[in-house]
């Protein structure tokens, strides 16, 4: 495998971990329900232990396949370059956010409620 020099590895690694419990999961909730749906499901133990096997092959196969980790790294590198929000900018856009939730929300009901008086003199 050709490993680039300067390459983070924490986040490579926490990429790895965090597709390997996804998988996991994805793999115990499908295997359980196909199972279930098709027949009797089989003990939990049985469903987790496999879950647990292929994610861990999948796992050890995609890390060492080249494109793969490369394409890893890369994501990794460029995650590094990007320029962050701020604690304070964060906040900022949050309540920007919950305030025009809220005048949107006002507005609708504005127009709702006009709306329902007006059939209600109509419909009578």
């Amino acid at each position: 495998m050709a490993q680039q020099e300067n390459v983070p590895n924490k986040p490579v690694h926490l990429m790895y971990l965090c597709g390997g419990v996804v998988l996991f999961y994805l793999t115990q909730w499908t295997v359980d329900w196909l199972w279930g749906y098709f027949s009797t499901p089989p003990r939990e133990l049985y469903v987790t232990l496999g879950s647990m096997l292929v994610t861990l092959v999948a796992g050890v196969v995609l890390y060492r396949h080249d494109r793969v980790h490369t394409l890893a790294n890369e994501v990794a590198s460029e995650l590094g370059k990007v320029t962050w929000p701020t604690a304070k900018e964060v906040r900022a856009a949050t309540i920007v956010v919950i305030v025009m939730s809220i005048i949107a929300a006002v507005i609708l009901f504005a127009f709702d409620f006009v709306w329902s008086n007006l059939t209600e003199l109509v419909y009578g």
